[in-house]
């Protein structure tokens, strides 16, 4: 099979064909007498392994296991497809947690606050805490306060008191100090409550169709290494 037909069955250019090729994606090549190179249906299959490991695991992986698997070193593919599983079920298992911090929060936000930043200690007695809890709190980044230029002390705005508010509920609700920051720093990109589970829906249908890349990858690769089994060696 030349290259222009391999590059035609994928929708590919035949220099990125010869590309996966030079990056050893693609088993050894033959060339013909012309200089031309010799795709077989062994190519073919590594194409497909290669391209389908891609949706799962990244480029840079699935071009990783590639090469682990055409220099006969399974060992070494199998350790970077479990890596892709471990680092997907501790994204799901993060994404869990978040759910269920926001399921664990009242159904209404607080109160935004209007007017002038408080300090350490105002806040702090609004929320009914030590003010050396809020000082810990902006520590592990759950707290992010301003600073007064002339006095350099701090100031929690109204997102900074809407976080703290959060963070007390979450405490009590047995959050630790990591998976309380987690949740509020997914708060902040999302954009508030709504925004986040919308986010969440989102990044559940992101996981689900991972999950089902690193199935479709890991078949496809089966096929290959199947092939690459039945292949007579020189």
């Amino acid at each position: 099979m030349r290259p222009i037909d391999l590059a035609r069955e994928h929708g590919l250019s035949a220099q990125a064909i010869r590309n996966y090729d030079d990056a050893g994606i693609l088993p050894p090549t033959e060339r013909s007498e012309t200089g031309y190179r010799r795709y077989t249906l062994l190519h073919a299959q590594a194409l497909r392994a290669f391209l389908a490991l891609r949706g799962g695991h990244g480029h840079q992986q699935a071009m990783e296991i590639m090469r682990a698997a055409n220099r006969g070193d399974t060992e070494s593919a199998y350790r970077l497809i479990d890596s892709s599983h471990v680092a997907l079920l501790t994204e799901r298992d993060t994404r869990t947690e978040v759910a269920k911090a926001l399921g664990g929060l009242s159904t209404a936000m607080p109160t935004p606050v209007h007017g002038r930043p408080l300090t350490v200690g105002e806040l702090a007695r609004r929320i009914r805490v030590h003010p050396a809890t809020l000082r810990t709190w902006e520590t592990q980044g759950i707290l992010r306060p301003e600073r007064d230029r002339a006095t350099g002390y701090r100031q929690y705005g109204p997102d900074c008191i809407r976080d703290a508010e959060i963070a007390r509920q979450l405490r009590r609700g047995g959050y630790l100090l990591s998976q309380v920051a987690q949740f509020i720093e997914s708060l902040r990109e999302a954009g508030g409550a709504d925004a986040l589970r919308a986010f969440l829906d989102s990044w559940q249908d992101r996981l689900t169709a991972r999950s089902r890349n690193l199935l479709a990858g890991a078949a496809q690769l089966d096929a290959y290494l199947t092939m690459l089994d039945r292949t007579p060696q020189e």
